[in-house]
Formats: C-alpha cells, sequence, structure tokens
C-alpha cells in the first residue's frame, strides 16, 4: 500500500491529522458513495442493512455490531504491524472523538476487524489502541482466519499478505458509518477529516 502524506494542523488546540489529497468516493460490497447534501462523508447508496459482525475483541470477549443498535457505529478494517494508512485512521478517529466531547461521543462506537489473524496477537491490538488513544474507546476484533475471512467477504474487504513483503498485508482502507436504527448510511475513504466524522457522528446517531 502506498503511504500517505500526512500534514499535522492545529486547530483549536487540536491536532488533525489530514491527507495531502481529497477524500476520494469510495465504493465497497456493491454500494457506491456518492455525493450528499446531508453527510459530509459519502452517502451509501443504495442504503442497506448492517452486514453481520460477531467476532471475539483482543480480550477474548464476544462482540456484536447487534449490541450498538441506538448509536452511530463507525467499522473500518486495520491491522496493528501497518506502516501507513491504519495508524491515520485509527488516529483521526481518535481526533474526532475529542472533537466530539464525551456527550456526543458517547453516542458513537468504533468497531475496527483485523486483517492479520496472524500479526494482531493480543499484546499487539492492546499497544496499538494505547499508541492511538483508542483504549476502551475502539472495538478490536479478532479471530482465525477462517473466521476473519468470513468477515471480510461480507463487508466487501479485500485483504491479502503482501508477495513481496509479507509482514505487510494489502487491504481495503475504508470505514462505513451505520445509523442507530443499523443502516449502511455512509461511507468514508481512507483520506477522510476527522472533522467528516464530527459532523456526521450525530446526524448517524439520530437516524
Amino acid at each position: 500500500m502506498l503511504a500517505l502524506i500526512v500534514i499535522v494542523v492545529i486547530a483549536g488546540g487540536v491536532a488533525l491529522l489530514t491527507t495531502a489529497s481529497p477524500s476520494k468516493r469510495p465504493s465497497v460490497a456493491g454500494i457506491q458513495g456518492v455525493a450528499s447534501t446531508k453527510y459530509a462523508g459519502s452517502l451509501a447508496s443504495p442504503p442497506a442493512p448492517e452486514f453481520p459482525l460477531s467476532l471475539r475483541n483482543y480480550k477474548g470477549e464476544r462482540v456484536s455490531i447487534a449490541q450498538y443498535k441506538g448509536k452511530a457505529v463507525l467499522v473500518t478494517f486495520l491491522y496493528t504491524h501497518c506502516p501507513d494508512i491504519c495508524p491515520i485512521i485509527a488516529s483521526n478517529l481518535a481526533v474526532a472523538l475529542n472533537m466530539m466531547g464525551p456527550a456526543k461521543a458517547a453516542k458513537v462506537q468504533v468497531i475496527a476487524v483485523s486483517v492479520d489473524p496472524r500479526g494482531d496477537t493480543p499484546t499487539a491490538v492492546a499497544s496499538f489502541l494505547a499508541r492511538h488513544d483508542m483504549t476502551g474507546r475502539m472495538q478490536y476484533l479478532v479471530g482465525s482466519a477462517k473466521e476473519l475471512g468470513a468477515v471480510w467477504k461480507t463487508w466487501g474487504v479485500g485483504a491479502e499478505q503482501d508477495a513481496q513483503q509479507p509482514q505487510l498485508v494489502d487491504h481495503t482502507g475504508l470505514v462505513y458509518g451505520i445509523s442507530a436504527a443499523g443502516k449502511v448510511t455512509t461511507l468514508y475513504s481512507a483520506s477522510f477529516t476527522p472533522q467528516e466524522i464530527v459532523h456526521d457522528a450525530p446526524l448517524l446517531a439520530s437516524s
């Protein structure tokens, strides 16, 4: 995966991680991201019910997306040893939650699904979450190659070991925005900005 250029901007005392190019309209699992007058991110077209998702987190606890009905849920696919996109996604989500403040952030649940069943050990995940200020704020789901592969397929995510650099994983980098009613409502490319999430999360939580 190509590394992105990162610019750190200080706005109101908060460090914002942004990419050098504007966010592109993502497309995944038969859903196309289109421009919206309501959402800062891309509107999912056609809208669809949330896909099944039930795995154990890095602590061994069973987590299902269904348990977060009533909240805005942001679902992404990461791995802890990723050198480029994954740290940016995690850090930008953390910045967005900080910008929202406790009351609004409490209505948002972030879920990350591993794309590296071998490398995403409990120790590696705990360290990754701590580095990106997401401990207790992100459910990081892991599993066997078979378990995770089934989830990747259901969510339209590609993930495979890099042929030339086996320690790396080539994978789809995006964030799904799920409404409180359990609908895939928005899509965000890996180059999303925290401001997009800050704007959209309350709308997702109320719909």
